[in-house]
């Protein structure tokens, strides 16, 4: 710390708070502060002043950042007068920013004269980024003189750039550190790999690391091959493996490595060692929860160029755009309780009920971040046509919903009367909602042996009527694989081909799944869960069918985009099956909020969203709303925040989570109404008992379905997926066995 006074200002802190709050201060200035003012002399000290020999240039962190100069008590005349006419006298000695070039000139008097200046690190460093900037601009200018229209540009790559393409690569190298927001299936890879050309082949970036989900990393190797040329010690690689082959592979001279989320934490010192000078961040909404492990080692990586992708920065909250941005440039959209405290609209009990002045956001954004619609840019896309089919439900169907559905109305009920919900209410909630869900699909998601469901059957008759034309195929997608099983199963018997693409199949099998559909002619289905919701090009098919609808509209347009995107030649057909009735037919509503708010910010839409009520408020009564007349979607705005999709494995987020509900209500078999940790012999016992009755039911012995029995519907074979118990129980058990083992060698026992 420096403390040069009381005012904020011109006191300085190296804490990262202090850069990014905007107050020129922070909490152990305003400590350090308190404790000097109780020393004596401290009131005639600070009276007097603050005046040291030397000058010095420092960064003022009190609302917009900005270098000011102070003169030293030691200052020479002449050096003053020229401070004078360099800096702004009447804004405490302010550099204004188109002088910045003058500085060096003015460090170079200042050296002739041997007065001693301290120019501090952050102001230089500021000083520093701002004109490399300007330098990155004026020869962008020269070299492609004609912007985003010049012919250098069109031979950039080995296939040629749109230009709204070249333009958004330009705006990457421009601004050093970009975020290209564009809608999904307009080419945000090829501009990335574009502007990574340009660095490399002007700028001298030689070390470029590129962060995606795992199963995109194989087709970044690929594209990055396919469009640069690059190959060999030149070319991408793949990092993967255990932690000594990662090792090895940084250690290797390559001029991209490619990496996914999950790993960012544990490399950690491997990419600080390998010091990228280039970082692109792929589907960056999965680091939009500032909290997750991998958004917090993302922003410990130092590197400096970034370009961010997404074609959702904004998918539920104002936070998600924060953790984002803040990666691209941490002081672009100030302080967090500032920007919440300028959008958000509060009643008078200090509950956010909705956002206003949402466009100032998108000025604020603006030098940072290019976003262009479909419309804007590519009027040839072939139109898009959504469809909403509403299927009924069979009796098997409802009876199992209704009884979910009462669980939930229990639920609610306890929650309105004590205002809280337990650990395990809340566990139970999203048990019974995802159960409901998954009804409204088939019986066999829940019990994985009865088939009572119309929507498959819809889906055949669908796929019947597309498939006679000889060339037509077809993408569809489901949360669950269990539903890919039930698929199949028609599929089969019409002698169709497909594929299953899914968070189990391993990320170097991935890309020959997308070849078999784009190649094989009679491989005419390609069935996915979430995992290929994101950087899949499926264009060569121009149907998509969704069997569920997913709680985040943004991951629905991300699953359109596989189909709807650049190089599609054909109209797109987009058909949505929705039980009647049920809280599928209450979901359908869940876009307008976020959908409003995202356009808001990043499309110039209206200014002002309301969210209408508290979030637990808005949560519990749209539950209660679903439950009862199914007619509300926005219960799954608040569903969607107790899943737990940030931070988690590609496998996990993917949506293959088909024995996810069994084994919840399993866990809760062996809890009972008691809490296990408090008793971990008990939980172990009990677990050990469903485990025989487990064995039982494999055997054909017991009377229902077990809830931790999977059969592989292809081969018929059976396993067991047991459900772990808690940390805590888990460490106790530990402690417990660790001790009877120790009184057993001790001959105690």
């Amino acid at each position: 710390m420096a403390i040069r006074g009381l005012g904020p200002g011109g006191n300085f802190c190296s804490c990262p708070d202090y850069a990014t709050n905007e107050l020129g201060t922070c909490k152990h200035l305003e400590f350090v502060l308190a404790q000097l003012e109780k020393k004596r002399g401290a009131k005639v000290a600070f009276a007097r002043g603050y005046h040291p020999p030397f000058s010095e240039l420092y960064l003022r962190n009190q609302g917009r950042r900005s270098v000011h100069f102070r003169a030293g008590t030691d200052c020479p005349t002449k050096l003053k007068e020229a401070a004078a006419r360099l800096f702004d006298q009447d804004r405490d000695g302010l550099l204004p920013e188109d002088r910045l070039g003058e500085l060096d000139d003015f460090i170079g008097l200042v050296s002739k004269s041997r007065h001693e200046l301290r120019a501090y690190d952050d102001a230089l460093d500021f000083v520093a980024g701002r004109r490399d900037a300007d330098r990155r601009a004026d020869q962008l200018a020269r070299l492609f003189p004609r912007g985003a229209g010049d012919p250098k540009l069109h031979r950039l790559l080995k296939t040629p750039l749109y230009p709204y393409q070249a333009e958004g690569a330009l705006f990457a190298v421009r601004t050093g550190r970009a975020l290209i927001g564009d809608d999904m299936g307009l080419g945000k890879t090829i501009q990335a790999i574009a502007a990574t050309e340009i660095l490399a082949r002007h700028f001298g970036v030689s070390r470029v690391l590129v962060i995606c989900p795992t199963s995109l990393k194989y087709q970044w190797q690929s594209e990055m091959a396919r469009f640069t040329g690059r190959r060999d010690k030149r070319g991408a690689r793949v990092i993967e493996g255990g932690r000594a082959q990662r090792q090895n592979d940084y250690a290797l001279d390559n001029f991209c490595k490619i990496t996914n989320y999950e790993k960012l934490q544990p490399d950690l010192e491997l990419i600080a060692g390998w010091s990228p000078e280039l970082v692109i961040v792929d589907e960056a909404q999965r680091v939009k929860n500032w909290n997750t492990v991998a958004a917090r080692a993302l922003k410990r990586i130092d590197s400096p160029y970034a370009i961010v992708l997404t074609g959702t920065p904004l998918e539920n909250k104002l936070e998600e755009l924060i953790s984002i941005v803040q990666f691209v440039d941490q002081h672009r959209l100030g302080p967090t309780w500032k920007l919440l405290h300028d959008h958000q609209v509060k009643d008078e009990g200090g509950r956010v009920t909705g956002y206003r002045a949402l466009d100032r956001i998108g000025e604020t954004l603006a030098p940072i971040m290019i976003r262009r619609r479909k419309s804007e840019v590519l009027r040839q896309l072939p139109s898009r046509t959504d469809q909403n089919v509403l299927v009924p439900m069979t009796g098997p169907q409802m009876d199992l919903h209704r009884e979910n559905a009462d669980t939930v109305a229990k639920i609610v009920q306890r929650w309105r009367k004590i205002k809280f919900l337990s650990d395990k209410d809340q566990r139970r909630l999203t048990c019974a909602l995802q159960n409901m869900r998954m009804s409204c699909n088939s019986t066999y998601l829940l019990d994985q042996e009865s088939d009572h469901g119309v929507k498959a059957d819809e889906l055949a008759a669908l796929l019947d009527q597309l498939f006679t034309a000889p060339d037509a195929k077809a993408v569809v997608f489901s949360q669950w694989t269990r539903t890919h099983d039930v698929v199949i199963r028609r599929l089969q018997a019409r002698g169709i081909g497909y594929v299953s693409f899914h968070g189990g199949v391993p990320s170097d099998k991935r890309p020959e799944l997308v070849q078999r559909f784009r190649d094989d002619p009679a491989c005419r289905v390609f069935l996915s869960t979430d995992a290929g919701s994101t950087g899949l090009n499926l264009q060569h098919a121009s149907t998509l069918v969704n069997m569920d609808m997913p709680w985040n509209p943004a991951v629905l347009e991300q699953r359109i985009a596989r189909i709807h995107r650049l190089g599609q030649a054909r109209p797109v057909q987009i058909v949505n099956f929705v039980a009647k009735g049920t809280i599928e037919e209450g979901m359908l509503s869940v876009l307008a909020f976020k959908r409003s708010l995202s356009e808001g910010i990043l499309d110039g839409g209206s200014n002002e969203v309301s969210l209408g009520g508290s979030r637990l408020n808005r949560f519990m009564k749209d539950v209660e709303s679903v439950t009862g007349s199914m007619g509300s979607g926005e219960a799954v705005t608040a569903a969607e925040e107790a899943d737990p999709v940030d931070g988690a494995s590609d496998a996990e987020s993917s949506g293959d989570r088909a024995g996810e509900a069994a084994v919840v209500q399993a866990e809760e078999a062996t809890t009972g109404s008691r809490d296990a940790s408090s008793d971990p012999w008990q939980a172990l016992v009990q677990m050990g008992m469903q485990f025989i009755g487990a064995i039982a039911a494999a055997n054909g012995s017991g009377s229902a379905a077990h809830p931790w029995l999977e059969r592989d519907p292809a081969s018929g074979s059976q396993s067991l997926r047991i459900p772990l118990p808690s940390p805590e129980t888990a460490s106790r058990l530990g402690d417990l066995l660790s001790e009877w083992a120790r009184s057993l060698r001790g001959g105690t026992v």
